[in-house]
């Protein structure tokens, strides 16, 4: 869209119309000033006539703007990619078209959320889909040696035993899915009080206890047993819990699982740290994402919720979780809370 003459120099033209021509008259009464009236008639004709066709272009260079900015927001109306009138000139008219350019800019804003929630939105369902047919294609096919092997009480025992893992295993998800909807949304609001850090890793490795003596592995604490932490308990034990549960499906018989604490005047940090198989290079960056499933990964029954969801606990507490791995020789996670009265 071409510049057009903006007030000022409006403003300059006026001055100069009205300017010249009635100097040129006064020079000219000097050799003729028996021809004074006939000169001031002419230069008063004029000027008037000067100002009309200044102000007539002027208008009509603004009419022309305004249909071009007009021009230009029906084009943004049919095509989002195009957007924005020019205005690199001051006045009203231009401030007008600096808002109008800031509601594009808000606008577009909005367009590019909603795209991006549309897409998260169909990724998921896609994920959830695709992580929902292996365990009921499988529960379709243990029914059918059921049904066929009703007689042999060992084969029920095993299949039924089978079909209990992989409900569980939907219901894991389910779960999981649940809860971290509701962590996006904004529905659930932590509701921290003062805790001991000690008191919330005892309960998460009394919680897989069980677990870890049945596979020959073993959980230990370290750390200030006075250290308290301002936290929503509930939620912070399934954030570490997930972290423990995922040391315990990637280390081998006879390896450890650490929990440490430290505490400084700026910060609390929570690590779990293992002795187990490691993590490639290549899933370090992408272990936090939903679904995410390593192509060196030898866990079958794992659906790639749990870090992301430790991963959105730990935020909705304003804190930070790292991790650093190296191959056969283990991980180590590491939860940062900047210290605070209150969240």
């Amino acid at each position: 869209m071409a510049t057009l003459t903006g007030n000022k120099t409006f403003f300059i033209e006026i001055l100069l119309c009205v300017t010249v021509l009635p100097v040129a008259a006064a020079i000219l009464l000097i050799p003729y000033p028996e021809n004074a009236m006939l000169f001031f008639t002419a230069s008063s004709l004029g000027v008037a006539a000067g100002v009309l066709i200044l102000c007539y272009r002027h208008l009509q260079m603004r009419d022309q703007k305004l249909e071009d900015a007009a021009s230009e927001i029906a084009g943004y109306i049919l095509d989002r990619e195009k957007g924005g009138i020019a205005c690199s000139e001051e006045g009203a008219m231009y401030h007008l078209f600096h808002e109008v350019n800031s509601l594009v800019a808000i606008a577009d804003a909005h367009a590019d959320s909603e795209r991006r929630a549309k897409e998260f939105l169909r990724n998921t369902i896609s994920d959830i889909s695709h992580q929902l047919k292996t365990p009921i294609a499988a529960l379709n096919i243990y029914n059918g040696i059921l049904r066929q092997e009703a007689e042999d009480a060992g084969t029920v025992r095993e299949f039924t035993d089978l079909s209990e893992r992989e409900l569980d295993r939907m219901e894991t998800l389910v779960q999981s899915l649940l809860k971290m909807a509701r962590l996006d949304a904004g529905v659930i609001v932590p509701e921290p009080s003062m805790e001991k850090i000690f008191e919330l890793l005892e309960d998460i490795r009394q919680q897989y206890f069980t677990r870890a003596f049945e596979e020959e592995k073993v959980i230990e604490l370290e750390g200030d047993g006075q250290v308290m932490l301002f936290c929503d308990r509930i939620w912070l034990t399934e954030a570490i819990g997930n972290l423990v549960k995922n040391a315990l499906d990637h280390t081998n018989r006879g390896d450890h699982i650490l929990l440490r604490w430290y505490q400084s005047p700026a910060l609390t940090q929570i690590i779990v740290e293992d002795t187990g198989n490691g993590i490639h290079p290549e899933d370090l960056y992408h272990i936090f994402k939903r679904f995410y499933r390593s192509r060196f990964s030898k866990d079958t029954l794992g659906v790639g919720l749990g870090l992301p969801l430790a991963k959105s606990v730990v935020e909705a507490h304003r804190g930070s979780i790292e991790v650093q791995s190296r191959l056969g020789q283990g991980s180590v996670f590491t939860i940062n809370f900047p210290n605070m009265t209150k969240l």
